[in-house]
């Protein structure tokens, strides 16, 4: 049923559930003025009915029916201190200490808590280690080298090696973070049953690919530069 309105236009019969965010916003404002029912229905537009449903209910206290939470915000406490302290371990591994700690909950519920408190999963960043000496060099290098031709870059071979991770797959280990933290620097992994490759490359085209037994030493910059004496 719909009646026409002086202020809103239209006047919309329903439930308290249908009421929008600033309808109950214009019928707390309207009640704590003093004004009646129905001239806070025709404001709101909305029915008497809702206005006086919605009234009674705020002035009992009354909140949504629902099933409180199983854990609490020490037992969520507890879980955020266990991912933070070994970030590299599944949702099963998680949920297995925090239960341990005398929290009764599924896994299921553990993943929801950890997503609520913000972590999320992803692949962590894979870059080298280095101190201050290293950057140092690195940046000299670049510098000495900004103002180069193309000539003179045409007698240069860049080569590298890359260490391929057997164990968990091409992606790597996954790790648990809160968002905004994917350059976190203490979330270093060590990749066991790896195999490390070596190949070259120079502006006459690409050299094989080497299949390296034996350790590779680590020269500054963000690859190896090899001047060639001839393209």
């Amino acid at each position: 049923m719909v009646s026409q309105s002086s202020s809103v236009g239209y006047t919309i019969m329903g439930k308290i559930a249908d009421l929008t965010a600033v309808q109950k916003t214009t019928i707390d404002t309207l009640h704590k003025e003093g004004k009646s029912q129905k001239v806070t229905a025709k404001e709101a537009g909305c029915s008497q009915s809702s206005v006086s449903k919605y009234i009674n209910r705020e002035a009992k206290g009354r909140k949504r029916c629902g099933r409180n939470k199983c854990t609490s915000n020490r037992d969520n406490r507890t879980l955020e201190r266990i991912v933070k302290q070994i970030p590299f371990r599944n949702v099963g591994e998680i949920h297995k200490e925090w239960t341990a700690a005398g929290v009764s909950a599924s896994a299921t519920t553990t993943h929801r808590r950890m997503q609520d408190m913000g972590f999320s999963c992803r692949i962590p960043c894979v870059k080298p280690l280095m101190n201050k000496t290293q950057h140092q060099k690195r940046l000299a290098w670049v510098k000495d080298k900004k103002d180069w031709t193309a000539v003179e870059w045409s007698k240069v071979m860049f080569s590298d090696e890359s260490k391929c991770c057997i164990s968990f797959g091409n992606q790597g280990p996954r790790v648990w973070g809160m968002r905004g933290e994917v350059q976190n620097p203490h979330w270093t992994a060590k990749f066991p049953q790896s195999m490390m490759v070596w190949g070259a490359m120079s502006s006459a085209g690409v050299g094989p690919l080497c299949f390296l037994r034996s350790k590779v030493s680590r020269l500054p910059g963000s690859f190896r530069a090899l001047h060639a004496s001839c393209c």
